[in-house]
């Protein structure tokens, strides 16, 4: 035989990644058939398992496509290729059943929006699918929401009560059909249905189930003013007309939203464009099989379209297109967008049940748009927006969530990181495998911390996990850290909040060596008790030590002054003015304040009465935003780093505009946020939090004033500039960006910039927020492990 003459060959494939219910199976088949290719594929814990006989060209031929060309939603993150002894009794390929006899380690698909293929068959009325809501094939619908099991397999899924017409049977057993093995297939016939409920006053006074009818009802509800609860793939929207100004005031009084923007559905790309300006990059986030919420800038002229009152003195749109049949049904037919936003008190997680919608939010809803296939896992919309070509995910959840990652060795036993008390997010890891869950959320009420304990279990069903050993915060009041600290005879290990911030960041990037990172968020308790936010630590694994921060300031009632932030104002005001002259500045919650209450606080902040200390930026943001009056109290979460920003940009803006950039370069440097002196030139920068403030005094109380626009843009430029000038006194080291402040658009870009030449590394899908605490966690108990086997 010569050296290059094909020869007979028989191997097993053993591969992992995403690739169960994104049509791995009968890809393989089409391969190993077209290539004459004997032998096997079956779906396992492990993930996928081939076996293949024929010419060594061949195989090598399927391997190197199995390789380069997975199927689209596919994602393989281990090959294993082993050679066997030849089988002399193969004499087909097959699809074999599914296996299910131990740990299961196989990444569970995220929900996926709907394929073009499927969109085409609800529009042709020649399809059996015509107008069906709950169409669907390999390449789109739901995974990880209606998954009770693996290996993902029909019977283990909320499809389990629906028996296949002969129709979907046949294409759910042919190899060569894209819907060959899509769990959750059906049609008219045989799938599930939906119903829509009027309702007056939380009553129910009509039921229409036919399908046809549904659709004509909803979108005359709709066209009437009325808010309806839409069932989705991952729970419950609440809806309305977006273009009608009485349908949002009435949701925002009903749902107690007075200010926080509501999220808004286009149609399609065409109605995007007159909402909202994009990048390439931002407009093909909008439309990828993701489908995610993406914050992208507000075209000049979206007033022509939409509300004001969606997202009222904010320069972004939260914006997403349809991802389920059911949504492009409903759009296409009212043609208008829609405010879709999530289906919750202000709070609580997303609602999945039609009689949880009834009892919390009954008062708030004119219809209710229900069907009969059970959500079994809870998932939100996922959030995201893009800053320099980059994404940046603000809301892990549906597209993404769950979010696995392969570990660059694996671990000695499984470990779980529970997260942090906001944002919640929980990640499992065993063997080479991460997991991180979907979005849970704030972790204040029972509702919350009931989907902490099911979104537990769920992963301890789906992967037979049992943990050895857990990670928490150090705050001990965290409900994640309660949780961890009631779970007796497994190990607890507890790191810092901004130190886990950074390590998240390493973690996505497989990133071992030492970093400057800049963690800037609200809060998170420090090493001292105090509250910490504003660390620049030089990080090398699970040790860091701090070269710079805020100087510390009081919050003057504790948790009060998050929530009426001109506390955390007067906090630094006392440092530098007497109440006498503190009383006279042209700072409306301050001239709104009665002078006893104005005493009061003085008091309590010169007795340290009821005080807490925080170094926080997040908190200097608020303080910032009371004095140029763009807010008296936090109507929600980041309302002052949104005005903030805004203002910036839009003094950016007009300076670009009027071709004055060098002037607004200059007049950047209004303000500085200056370190204050040191005795040792290696000590702890320290920057004048306070002395900030009292330049921002100095500069409202002026005979000219600068704009409020020019203020807060001179703002965000001190906070660029000091973080520039700690990066450049390590010019030796790659750079992390972390912590809720940095969702700020215009400051992230602006530290790039300063940075530009720098090695900085993105967070990809791990938010920079909360959220990503728990697989910091997890990086640091990897690491732990590491060390440890290194010692040893």
């Amino acid at each position: 035989m010569g050296l290059h003459q094909a020869y007979l060959q028989q191997v097993k494939l053993n591969i992992n990644g995403i690739v169960q219910g994104v049509g791995f199976r009968p890809y393989v088949y089409q391969l190993a058939t077209q290539s004459n290719l004997l032998g096997s594929v079956l779906n396992n814990e492990q993930g996928v398992c081939i076996h293949l006989q024929g010419l060594n060209t061949d195989i090598n031929h399927v391997i190197h496509q199995l390789r380069v060309n997975p199927p689209p939603l596919a994602r393989i993150d281990k090959l294993n290729v082993v050679e066997e002894r030849i089988d002399t009794r193969l004499a087909d390929f097959t699809i074999s059943q599914s296996q299910s006899n131990q740990q299961a380690i196989v990444s569970i698909s995220a929900d996926k929006s709907s394929c073009t293929d499927c969109l085409a068959d609800i529009a042709d009325p020649n399809n059996r699918h015509y107008q069906y809501p709950f169409t669907n094939c390999t390449n789109c619908g739901p995974r990880y929401s209606i998954v009770k099991q693996l290996p993902y397999d029909r019977h283990l899924t909320s499809m389990a009560n629906f028996a296949m017409c002969e129709d979907c049977r046949k294409a759910y057993e042919d190899p060569l059909n894209r819907r060959y093995h899509a769990q959750p297939v059906s049609c008219p016939k045989c799938g599930p249905k939906l119903r829509f409920d009027m309702l007056t006053h939380g009553q129910i006074t009509e039921v229409i189930a036919d399908q046809q009818q549904v659709f004509s009802a909803i979108i005359s509800a709709l066209n009437n003013g009325k808010i309806l609860a839409v069932k989705g793939l991952g729970g419950f929207h609440i809806i309305c007309d977006a273009t009608n100004d009485e349908a949002i005031k009435k949701l925002r009084s009903r749902k107690k939203r007075p200010a926080k923007p509501f999220a808004v559905m286009a149609a399609n790309i065409e109605q995007a464009k007159q909402l909202v300006t994009g990048t390439k990059t931002e407009w093909q986030l909008l439309s990828s099989a993701e489908k995610p919420i993406t914050l992208m800038a507000k075209h000049a002229n979206i007033d022509n379209f939409i509300s004001k009152l969606i997202a009222p003195d904010i320069d972004k749109l939260g914006l997403f297109l349809p991802y389920t049949p059911m949504h492009h049904l409903l759009l296409n037919a009212f043609n208008k967008p829609i405010v879709a936003t999530s289906a919750n008190l202000s709070g609580l997680p997303i609602i999945t049940d039609a009689n949880e919608i009834m009892s919390q939010l009954g008062h708030v809803i004119d219809g209710l748009v229900d069907h009969n296939r059970a959500i079994v896992n809870p998932c939100d919309d996922s959030v995201v927006q893009v800053i320099n070509e980059q994404i940046q995910v603000i809301r892990l959840a549906r597209g993404y969530a769950p979010l696995s990652i392969a570990l660059p060795s694996a671990i000695k036993y499984p470990i779980l990181g529970v997260g942090a008390q906001q944002k919640n997010t929980q990640c499992f890891a065993f063997k080479q495998h991460a997991f991180i869950s979907p979005h849970i959320g704030d972790l204040y009420n029972l509702e919350t911390n009931q989907l902490f304990e099911h979104t537990l279990n769920t992963f301890k069903r789906l992967y037979r996990f049992n943990p050895k050993k857990i990670i928490s915060d150090k705050h001990p009041d965290y409900a994640s850290s309660q949780w961890a600290n009631n779970q007796h005879n497994v190990p607890i290990s507890q790191v810092q909040h901004h130190h886990a911030h950074i390590l998240s960041v390493l973690a996505i990037n497989n990133y071992q060596k030492p970093v400057l990172g800049f963690s800037f968020d609200g809060t998170g308790l420090g090493d001292d008790d105090s509250l910490w936010g504003s660390e620049c630590m030089l990080l090398d694994g699970i040790n860091y030590r701090s070269v710079a921060h805020l100087k510390s300031f009081k919050l003057i009632g504790g948790e009060q002054a998050i929530k009426h932030p001109v506390r955390i104002l007067l906090a630094l005001l006392f440092e530098h003015f007497s109440l006498a002259q503190i009383k006279k500045l042209p700072i409306e919650a301050i001239q709104t304040m009665p002078a006893h209450t104005l005493d009061n606080l003085h008091r309590m902040w010169l007795n340290n009465s009821a005080c807490i200390e925080s170094r926080s930026i997040g908190r200097l943001f608020d303080a910032i935003a009371v004095a140029l009056n763009l807010i008296e109290t936090n109507q929600f979460e980041a309302q002052a780093g949104m005005l903030i920003e805004t203002c910036a940009n839009n003094w950016l803006k007009q300076s670009i505009a009027s071709n004055t950039t060098n002037t607004a370069n200059t007049e950047q440097q209004l303000l500085a946020l200056s370190p204050e002196p040191t005795a040792a030139a290696s000590a702890v920068k320290v920057w004048d939090s306070s002395g900030l403030i009292k330049q921002v005094i100095g500069l409202i109380t002026a005979k000219q004033p600068p704009s409020t626009e020019q203020l807060c843009f001179a703002f965000t430029a001190s906070l660029s500039r000091a973080v520039a000038d700690v990066a450049n006194q390590y010019p030796e080291y790659a750079l992390v960006f972390s912590g809720g402040v940095f969702q700020n658009k215009l400051l992230l870009t602006q530290c790039q910039q300063a940075l530009k030449q720098r090695q900085i590394l993105p967070s990809k899908l791990i938010p920079i927020n909360d959220a990503g605490i728990s697989l910091g966690q997890l990086w640091f108990a990897y690491l732990q492990q590491q060390t440890t086997q290194i010692a040893n």
